[in-house]
């Protein structure tokens, strides 16, 4: 008969599952560190050796990363997303930005839509309080903060489709968008009227979500996204028509001497 007798499970094999479940559902970041040692033994309600004998399983396979004088940190799992050699021509070909921005269009309009019909009650008031802090960064004539919680708020969204292979393939990728290997966000937010539009587009996705209407959240991501490559397009154009001028100027200049 094909049956073998149950083994009790050992408890740092049941930390291990803990942490692994952490990481691979996001909630555990990359770089993120872990609370210290007594701290985290009372959580997990194991003894300190239990916890070690985890700790060091999870090292050893790459998960986590221990640092000298630090702690314990989550390791960067996403580095090997990308080699240093193909993120270098991502950054050095404008065609990379337009295929980035519409692979995050079929992505990220898949991940609403799946927001919309799988995502918690919870999930759902974690993106609508990003957009509350967006809302409130909107204020500030430093547009950096509304930058940085533009990632937040499409990644909350990407987690709240409960997909962990898109999780951490988008969550590599907007690392990427951080660094300005496709484009500077800086520059999307310095216009007033663009900070407006795009807040109001940010809106309209969450009021779809909040709705779950999946189908609406899809249609207003892909809205969202055409408006930056059409602005993006428009901005590229700008700087090379800037750099004709400029030739045209030196020139004239020249001539005049």
């Amino acid at each position: 008969m094909p049956f073998e007798k149950i083994q009790p499970e050992k408890l740092s094999q049941g930390v291990v599952r803990q942490i692994e479940q952490l990481i691979l559902r996001g909630i555990l970041r990359p770089g993120e560190r872990l609370p210290a040692e007594r701290e985290l033994a009372e959580r997990l309600a194991v003894s300190r050796p239990s916890l070690r004998e985890a700790l060091s399983d999870l090292q050893e396979r790459g998960l986590l990363e221990s640092r000298a004088g630090a702690g314990v940190f989550v390791a960067d799992v996403l580095g090997s997303a990308f080699s240093p050699a193909l993120i270098r021509l991502f950054a050095s070909h404008d065609a990379a930005v337009f295929d980035y921005l519409s692979f995050r269009r079929d992505m990220e309009g898949l991940a609403a839509e799946r927001a919309a019909r799988h995502g918690t009650e919870t999930d759902l008031k974690v993106i609508d309080t990003i957009l509350q802090k967006m809302e409130a960064a909107h204020q500030k004539r430093n547009p950096t903060d509304e930058a940085e919680l533009d990632a937040e708020f499409h990644l909350s969204i990407i987690e709240a489709s409960h997909n962990v292979i898109m999780l951490h393939m988008m969550r590599s990728m907007y690392d990427l968008l951080k660094e300005g290997v496709f484009y500077n966000r800086q520059i999307m937010f310095k216009q007033r009227m663009t900070r407006d539009m795009l807040l109001d587009q940010h809106r309209a996705i969450n009021d779809a979500l909040q709705a779950r209407d999946p189908e609406g959240a899809r249609a207003a991501v892909s809205r969202h996204l055409d408006f930056v490559e059409r602005a993006l397009s428009d901005q590229q154009k700008a700087e090379r028509n800037e750099e004709i001028a400029r030739k045209r100027l030196d020139h004239v200049s020249g001539s005049q001497l």
